[in-house]
C-alpha cells in the first residue's frame, strides 16, 4: 500500500507524471513543481507533496477555464 510519507525518486515521480526526468530537474532549478529535498546526495519527493501539487495544477486549470 502506498503511504503519503513514501519517498519517491525523480525517476519515479517522472513516471507518475508522465513527464521526462529532465522536466522535473528543470522545474527544481526554477523552484516550481512539486516540493523536493535532498537525502544525502539523492533528490526525493514525498508522495503526498506530489499528489498535492498535481491537485493544485488541476484546480488552477479549472479556474483558468472558468474565467
Amino acid at each position: 500500500m502506498d503511504s503519503p510519507d513514501d519517498l519517491l525518486t525523480t525517476a519515479e515521480v517522472a513516471l507518475i507524471m508522465r513527464s521526462p526526468v529532465s522536466t522535473l530537474r528543470y522545474w527544481r532549478h526554477l523552484g516550481t513543481g512539486p516540493h523536493s529535498f535532498r537525502v544525502g546526495r539523492r533528490v526525493v519527493y514525498r508522495r503526498a507533496d506530489v499528489t498535492a501539487w498535481l491537485h493544485e495544477q488541476a484546480e488552477a486549470g479549472r479556474a483558468e477555464r472558468v474565467g
